[in-house]
């Protein structure tokens, strides 16, 4: 099989079409069997292509970096379960709870993880507040 990009002369309607050889495409081209499908007109011609070579090594490479984002998405699901074990979730008011541990000197048993905007951490940190952020991934196991 074989992929060739056709144009129309008539409407310049560019599309893709695949033929068993380029015999075969000859064959259908020198009995006007080939037709525009938006205008109808029998004047095609195929553009040039580039052809599309299966490289084994890029397809390594590929399954190399799917094992690596899935040992990295392992890593952080770690992490956030470590967090959800030993923190207590605040949700959307981390940053009003970072700061009344903060200044009123309220020393939990636990630290506080949350939501906050990358302005409210910046904040934070410019208020001597020990804030970080980590990316936050969807286990879809649990």
């Amino acid at each position: 099989m074989i992929k060739y990009k056709l144009i129309c002369k008539k409407c310049d309607l560019s599309f893709d079409s695949w033929f068993a050889s380029s015999k075969e495409y000859e064959k259908l081209k020198n009995k006007n069997f080939l037709n525009c499908h938006k205008c109808g007109s029998k004047k095609i011609e195929k553009s040039l292509m580039a052809p599309q070579f299966i490289n084994k090594f890029k397809r390594n490479e590929t399954k190399k970096e799917e094992i690596k984002l899935r040992k990295i998405n392992n890593k952080l699901l770690e992490y956030q379960k470590f967090i959800k074990n030993n923190f207590d979730y605040v949700g959307k008011n981390f940053a009003y709870e970072a700061r009344s541990l903060h200044y009123n000197g309220k020393k939990k048993a636990k630290g506080i993880y949350g939501i906050a905007s990358k302005d409210e951490i910046n904040e934070l940190r410019e208020e001597g507040i020990s804030a970080n952020t980590i990316p936050w991934i969807i286990d879809k196991n649990n």
